[in-house]
Parts: structure tokens; sequence; C-alpha cells
């Protein structure tokens, strides 16, 4: 069973233990309120049924200064879907899912700026998107084909990472997942196409989630807290990182300065192109600047890693908050005193009732009405989380779903996977993609996880992540 560890503020768990002080994230517990929300609109346009949020969404103001939901865009849906035979019923059929029946707790995932980029260093054990990967182990990091998309051969950019410790054994008494993707929609498609083509062991994949795990005694982190006072440092620097990205580890050295490293030869033309051939030069005038001692003395003490690429998606830290919280909403019309409003009890917007009777019909439109209604209730979730075998994720569509079959065992000691967690669409938002045919789009990305979390000789461990598209983007031509 997850549990919260002592060790980070806010981890993504159901359980707390009781043996150990929890040290609390002053962000954990913090509500979002939502002024004047309006939750769905539906545009028509020609055979489309378009969805977004309204412009008339409003955020409270936050300590950080987070910016509104404005245009807030889940794609659309065509009335046609890709057909597929996959010879047994998916696992999240319609007669399962009822979320009425849900009883397992849901941990939803939140973004914040960080107040301190310090804090999402590696020995603060963070949970995180966008930026560069802080990785728990930080030497023996995933290298070759396993870091590079498989359709393109593009190394794979970091799109999150989410600590979550077990406290079934002292092996997972820290433990993150890392999801890593292709920025290309090209190879999206292409990917999501291959699962149904394909068994999933030999898909080509631009999607790929990893697994570490440590013992809370181990040769990289104090077995004690950390005291949040300057003091706290991991015992060792870990790998030399790729200059150019900060993702992979950097096994290629500038030919000239012998001080530079890369992950791959495209990362080293692009940060040539981009200014290095000058920086170049002056390394070789100043020897003490190429000196490898001061790169490791950077990385001991500490200090955020610098990188060159533009690129890399915005940082932001991930916090958690319970959906249960969010079953008794706050609405503050700014004239009168604030009233707790049961969701449960609450009558459903006509809109909505209306929008669930039209697509009694279609399964898939149905599916994706009942999906909006969920998340609705925190619409600026961006991850959803509950690790247990029998829980189901929350699928936006009836069809694109896996069965069983598709689900690979694990590739390093043949238990079942189970559903940990879920990234939507909102973290596009944030990141700042563009919403048009060719940028980077999904309706749901699952990640199942070995149930045993077992251990074994590699510090990252290969997971599964089924990526459901909506079908107007999943016809692959």
């Amino acid at each position: 069973m997850p549990c919260l560890c002592p060790f980070q503020t806010a981890p993504f768990s159901s359980s707390i233990s009781g043996e150990e002080e929890i040290k609390r994230n002053p962000f954990q517990g913090r509500r979002l309120h939502l002024l004047h929300l309006t939750v769905l609109s539906v545009v028509h346009l020609s055979e489309k049924s378009e969805w977004k949020f309204s412009d008339e969404m409003d955020l409270a103001e936050r300590d950080d200064s987070a910016e509104m939901l404005k245009g807030l865009r889940v794609t659309s849906l065509d009335d046609e879907n890709d057909d597929h035979d996959i010879g047994e019923e998916p696992i999240n059929s319609d007669s399962e899912y009822d979320e009425e029946d849900e009883q397992e707790p849901v941990t939803l995932g939140l973004l914040e700026k960080p107040k301190n980029g310090l804090s999402l260093l590696r020995h603060f054990f963070p949970s995180k998107a966008g930026g560069v990967p802080a990785w728990l182990v930080p030497d023996n990091l995933p290298s070759g084909r396993s870091c590079v998309c498989d359709i393109c051969g593009e190394p794979l950019q970091f799109l999150l990472q989410v600590y979550a410790p077990l406290c079934d054994t002292e092996s997972t008494f820290h433990r993150t997942l890392y999801l890593f993707m292709c920025p290309s929609m090209a190879c999206l498609l292409k990917d999501q196409h291959g699962q149904w083509k394909q068994c999933p062991e030999e898909a080509a994949r631009s999607v790929k989630v990893f697994r570490s795990q440590l013992p809370r005694y181990n040769a990289f982190y104090s077995s004690e807290p950390p005291k949040h006072d300057g003091t706290d440092k991991p015992f060792s620097c870990g790998a030399a990182l790729c200059d150019w990205c900060g993702t992979w580890k950097g096994d290629k050295v500038c030919g000239n300065c012998k001080t530079v490293r890369y992950c791959s030869e495209k990362h080293q033309v692009m940060h040539w192109r981009s200014g290095h051939k000058a920086a170049c030069q002056r390394l070789n005038i100043l020897p003490e600047l190429s000196n490898p001692s001061c790169r490791n003395d950077e990385i001991a003490s500490s200090k955020i890693q610098k990188v060159a690429s533009k690129g890399l998606w915005p940082e932001f830290e991930i916090i958690n908050e319970d959906e249960s919280e969010y079953d008794v909403e706050i609405f503050d019309d700014m004239s009168s005193a604030n009233a707790l409003v049961s969701l449960k009890n609450h009558d459903m917007d006509e809109s909505l009732k209306s929008l669930l009777s039209s697509f009694e019909g279609d399964s898939d439109r149905r599916s994706w009405a009942s999906f909006q209604e969920r998340i609705s209730k925190a619409p600026e979730q961006i991850l959803r989380y509950c690790r247990n075998v029998s829980m189901k994720p929350l699928w936006p569509m009836s069809s694109g779903q896996p069965s069983r079959a598709d689900i690979p065992r694990c590739s390093s000691c043949g238990a079942p996977r189970c559903f940990e967690l879920q990234v939507l669409p909102q973290l596009l938002y944030y990141f700042g993609v563009k919403n048009d045919p060719e940028s980077l789009d999904w309706a749901t990305i699952v990640v199942y996880a070995c149930e045993a979390s077992c251990e074994g000789s590699l510090a990252y461990k290969e997971e599964f992540a089924w990526v459901q598209l909506t079908s107007s983007t999943s016809m692959v031509q």
C-alpha cells in the first residue's frame, strides 16, 4: 500500500504511516478556489462537437500569481472511430465503469511554479513536470535505445516525474516514476497506432516510463529527512549529464574543448549552432573553466543545473490534493459569505444533463461527457494517481481502451502490471503547446507499473504507458 514518506513533502500516496513524523508541504491542502466557473460549453462545428473550458473561467488569486486557465481546450471528437480487433474485452468496458462504485481514493496532481528551484533538486525527492528530471539514482541512467524515440530516433524529452514511495517493502522506501515522450505528434500517432498492430513488447514507442527505487539506507542520500535549512546535499554528484538537454547521460564530449558533454550527436550540433562555437574557443583560452573538478564541485554543491536548450517544457512543481476534497466546493460570489455545497447532493448542471442524454446512443461521446463532468470538479488537474490492482483509469472514451492482453507483464520479474497514474491533456496548456492539428495532443496517457514493484540489477526499469487519443487525431494515414 502506498504511504506518505517523511522524506518528501507531498508524495503521491493513499495512506499515511503513523509511525513517523510527516513533514507537510506548505502547499499541501491549499485549495485553488474557482470563482464564477462555467465548466463546459459546446461548440458545434460542422460535423464535430468541440469541447472547451469557457473563457469565463476565473481563478482566484494565488500566492504565486499563477495564470488563469483561459480557453483551455480538450480536443475534439469525430463521429468516426478507429476500428480495431483486440480479441478480448477492454479492461474498462462500459459495463465495468461506474464512478459511483469507485471506492479507492484518487490523488490529483496540480501544478505550481516553484518558489525556489532548489526545492526540485533530487535530494528533496520532488514530483515535477517539465524542465529536467531529478534522477533518484544519479548514476546508471537509462541509455542507448531506452532514451530515444523508437520512431524518429531523437532523444526523448522529459514530461514529468512522480515520487510515489511504497511502504510494503524496504526496497521501495524511495520510489519515483518518470515519463518521457517525443514532442512530435507524428511519432505519437504512430506510437498509438502500433499499440493495436503489434505485440506491446515489440511496438515502437515514442512514450516511455521508467521506475526507480531505493531503500532508506543507500549510497546516495541521508537516512534522515531533509532539514530544508540550506545544509542538505546528496552524498555523490552522479553522472555528468548532457549540457544541451540536461536529461540524459553525457557520454559524448566536445572534441575541441573536451569539456562540454552531450547525449547525442544531434544535441552537439544544436549546441554548436546556438553558441557553443564561440564558447568553445573561450574554454580553450581559459583552461580553468574546463577543469572537470569545477563541474563536479558545482553538481556536488547542489546547484541548479544550467542547460543550453531553450526547447524544454517549462518547469513546475506537482502538488497533490485528494479528489474527495473537491466533493465539497467553495463558491464565493464576491458579495456574499462563502457557502459549502455538496456536489454529490447538488443538482447536475442542466447543460450537462442535456449533454449526457443526447449522447445515450454514442458510447464515446457519453464517456467523454462523463469524463468532463468528473474532471470539472478540479479542472486544473493534470494528473490522477491511484495505485491499486482493482483501480480503473478515468477513460475519456470507451473506444481505444486496452484489453488485459495489451498490458505486458513486467519485463524484469514477469508479474502483471497495474494502473498507477494517468496524465491529462491539461498539462499541454501549462506547457504552452499550441492548439493546432500538428501540435502534440492526447486524450490521456495511462501508466501501468509492476504490481510487485520488483527489485533488480537495473537502476531504472521500464514500465508501460498506454496512449489514448481522440478519434479525430488517431487516424494514421
